[in-house]
């Protein structure tokens, strides 16, 4: 799995991007087999003005299907962060639960009579 963190507003410091990498692994590591890539954009939206304004965006590349992309806004950028790779690690499962059952139905068309 290729991670990517991009910030916008602010500088990236160890501490984030360590954060970052140890929730996302944490979030997605169960099913990262399925995962291509994932990119995590972090950004403070009004700057020095505070306010509700640090948002997390995450987006999952799948290897066959379409991307997950999930994003949270929060006062506190770690918060945002939690929230945001908890979203993405229930998304990422139920996808992948319903293409597992998808594939497992079997159709069945009706008999002709001749």
């Amino acid at each position: 799995m290729q991670l990517d963190i991009q910030t916008n507003g602010f500088s990236l410091t160890d501490g984030i991007r360590d954060y970052t990498k140890r929730r996302m692994q944490f979030a997605l590591n169960r099913n990262d087999k399925y995962i291509t890539r994932v990119q995590v954009r972090l950004a403070d939206i009004n700057g020095p003005r505070g306010g509700v304004d640090k948002r997390c965006q995450i987006d999952v590349s799948l290897a066959s299907h379409n991307d997950i992309v999930i994003e949270d806004t929060e006062t506190n950028l770690y918060v945002a962060i939690d929230r945001a790779s908890e979203r993405c690690s229930r998304t990422l499962t139920r996808r992948l639960e319903r293409m597992r059952e998808f594939s497992h139905e079997t159709v069945t068309l009706p008999a002709t009579e001749e």
